[in-house]
């Protein structure tokens, strides 16, 4: 169900992994409950009501969500070295190190991506990339 309004609305107010069924005209979904201690909880909603809530969420056409305002805003950075030196802070922030993707493979998971998945002690080399296959042949199933 979402799927296909996945295009039109972004992070809106349920992702994909919520919806647990969709079964005779209703929807099954978690949500948290936050006056019951923040407990994880299930909902079955017809599903007229679950869309008519979900269409609640999306905002008409001109609008935009609002994501940060004040000293975080697009428009107004530079009071942001200000803040960052009334903290006690260096008043530039730490410059970023640019890292390949396995380096950066290796920091986050632990991972090698240059070793060998099968026997992982060799090697891997990058030799070439090879053309896309426009036409498969006879017999071939592409899917």
């Amino acid at each position: 169900l979402l799927k296909y309004l996945g295009r039109y609305v972004h992070r809106v107010a349920l992702s994909n992994d919520r919806i647990l069924s969709v079964d005779n005209g209703e929807v099954a979904f978690t949500y948290r409950d936050r006056k019951d201690g923040d407990r994880l909880k299930t909902k079955k909603l017809k599903v007229e009501e679950f869309i008519h809530r979900f269409l609640l969420h999306v905002l008409p056409k001109g609008f935009m969500r609002v994501r940060h305002f004040g000293f975080l805003a697009n428009h107004s950075k530079k009071p942001l070295s200000r803040c960052r030196q009334l903290l006690g802070l260096n008043p530039d922030p730490p410059a970023i190190t640019k890292k390949s993707t396995q380096e950066l493979m290796l920091e986050l998971t632990g991972l090698d991506i240059t070793r060998c998945p099968r026997c992982k002690t060799g090697t891997l080399t990058f030799l070439a990339r090879l053309p896309a296959c426009k036409s498969y042949p006879a017999g071939w199933d592409s899917s």
